[in-house]
C-alpha cells in the first residue's frame, strides 16, 4: 500500500533534487580551465581555491542535518539548491583568487545543503515505500553529473561564453528545483531536535563504512589514471578510461541496485558488494595487461554502487540518534573521505609507492564485508 510519504510526486521530488545536484556539480567542472585562466594561477593556487568549494560543503553538511530534523529537508532542499544555482554564475565572472574562494565556498554551502537534505529526503520516502528505492535516486545524480558535464561542454565547443554557459547551467538546476518544490514532503517542524548530537553506535560503523567507500571512488578519480600508466598499461592519452568505465559500472550497478537489494537484502548487498569491489581491487593491482585492469575498475564500480545508498537506509532505520542527523553524519563522513582521502592517498604513495597505497585502500574497503552482519543485525534489534 503507498502511504502519505511514498506517493509518485515524492518520488519524482526526490529524483528531481538528486539530478540537480549532480548537474550543477558538473556543470562547474568544464569552466574549471577557464578560471584558471582567467585568474592566472598555477595548479597549486587552483588546488587550495577548490579546497573552499569542499570546507562549505562539509560546514554546510555540519548544520543540515539539525536543520533537516527541526524544518523537515523540503526547505533546506530549496534552499541549498537555489544556493548552488545562484552561485553558478559568478564561479565564470569571479575576477581574483578571493573573489573565487569566497563564491566556491558558497556554492559549496550549497551543494553540502543539498546533498544531505536529499538524502534525508530520500529515507523517509524510502520508509513508506514496499521496495527499495535509495539505489535509483542515487542513480539520478550520476545522470545529473554525465548531463551538466556534456551539456556544458557541448556550449563551450560550440563557442559560447563561459558566463552564457554558467548561467544556462544555473538556470537548469533552479528550474528543477523549483519544478520538485510543490512535490517535496512537506515541511515538520520539531523544535525539540538537539542543536548538536554527536555520531554513535551503529551511527559511527556506518560513518565508517561510508568514509572507506568515499575514499575508494576519490582515488579512482584522482589517481586512478597515474595508476595504470605508470604500470604501463596504458598510454598516457588514455589514461582515463580506467574512470570512466568505473563510472559507467556504478551508474548502472545503481540502476538495478534497488531489485538487487529487494531480492538480497541489506546484508547480501553489503556482504557481496565489498567482496566483489575487494576483487576488483586485486584484479587492478595484479593486471598483467589493460584489458584485467579494465575488468578491475567494471567490479569496483558494481561492487561498489550500492553500499552507500544501503548505509544511508541503515541510518534512516536505526534509532541511537535521530535519522536526519545520522544521514548528516555519515554524509559529511563519506564526503571528507572524497576531500580528505585522495590527499592522504597521495601522501602515503610518496612514502610507499601507489600501488602499496592502492593496496591499504582495498584493505579498508574489506571493512565493508567484514562488518555488514554486524551494522545490519544491530540495526534490526533496535
Amino acid at each position: 500500500m503507498i502511504t502519505s510519504n511514498d506517493r509518485p510526486q515524492t518520488r519524482l521530488a526526490t529524483r528531481l533534487a538528486f539530478l540537480a545536484a549532480g548537474f550543477g556539480l558538473a556543470s562547474w567542472a568544464p569552466l574549471v580551465p577557464f578560471a584558471k585562466a582567467r585568474l592566472g594561477v598555477d595548479d597549486g593556487a587552483l588546488g587550495l581555491l577548490l579546497l573552499c568549494l569542499g570546507l562549505g560543503s562539509v560546514l554546510a553538511m555540519a548544520l543540515t542535518g539539525v536543520a533537516s530534523a527541526r524544518y523537515g529537508a523540503r526547505p533546506v532542499i530549496v534552499l541549498g539548491g537555489l544556493l548552488m544555482a545562484a552561485a553558478l554564475p559568478f564561479l565564470a565572472l569571479a575576477s581574483t583568487p578571493l573573489t573565487l574562494g569566497l563564491v566556491l565556498f558558497v556554492f559549496g554551502a550549497g551543494l553540502g545543503s543539498l546533498d544531505v537534505a536529499m538524502n534525508i529526503h530520500a529515507v523517509d520516502v524510502e520508509k513508506d515505500a514496499p521496495s527499495p528505492l535509495m539505489s535509483g535516486f542515487h542513480a539520478l545524480f550520476s545522470i545529473g553529473g554525465f548531463a551538466g558535464a556534456a551539456f556544458v561542454t557541448a556550449l563551450l565547443s560550440m563557442g559560447v561564453a563561459p558566463v552564457a554557459c554558467a548561467f544556462a547551467g544555473a538556470v537548469g538546476v533552479g528550474a528543477t528545483i523549483l519544478f520538485a518544490w510543490p512535490r517535496l514532503l512537506k515541511a515538520k517542524v520539531a523544535l525539540d531536535t538537539p542543536l548538536f548530537a554527536a555520531p554513535r553506535g551503529v551511527v559511527l560503523v556506518l560513518a565508517a563504512l561510508a568514509a572507506a567507500t568515499f575514499l575508494a571512488e576519490g582515488a579512482i578519480l584522482d589517481w586512478s589514471a597515474l595508476l595504470i600508466t605508470d604500470a604501463g598499461l596504458v598510454a598516457l592519452s588514455q589514461g582515463g578510461i580506467g574512470y570512466i568505465v568505473f563510472s559507467i559500472a556504478m551508474t548502472t550497478g545503481r540502476f538495478v541496485g534497488d531489485g538487487v537489494t529487494a531480492r538480497l537484502g541489506d546484508f547480501r548487498t553489503l556482504f557481496w558488494g565489498g567482496l566483489i569491489a575487494l576483487s576488483g581491487f586485486a584484479l587492478l593491482l595484479l593486471a598483467p595487461a589493460a584489458p584485467v585492469a579494465i575488468g578491475g575498475f567494471v567490479l569496483i564500480g558494481l561492487g561498489a554502487s550500492n553500499i552507500v545508498p544501503v548505509l544511508f537506509r541503515l541510518a534512516g532505520r536505526q534509532t541511537v540518534m535521530p535519522s536526519g542527523l545520522a544521514v548528516a553524519a555519515i554524509t559529511t563522513t563519506g564526503y571528507a573521505g572524497i576531500l580528505i582521502g585522495p590527499a592522504g592517498l597521495g601522501f602515503v604513495a610518496h612514502l610507499t609507492g601507489l600501488k602499496a597505497a592502492f593496496w591499504i585502500l582495498a584493505a579498508l574497503m574489506a571493512l565493508v564485508p567484514l562488518f555488514a552482519r554486524t551494522v545490519t543485525r544491530t540495526v534490526a534489534q533496535q
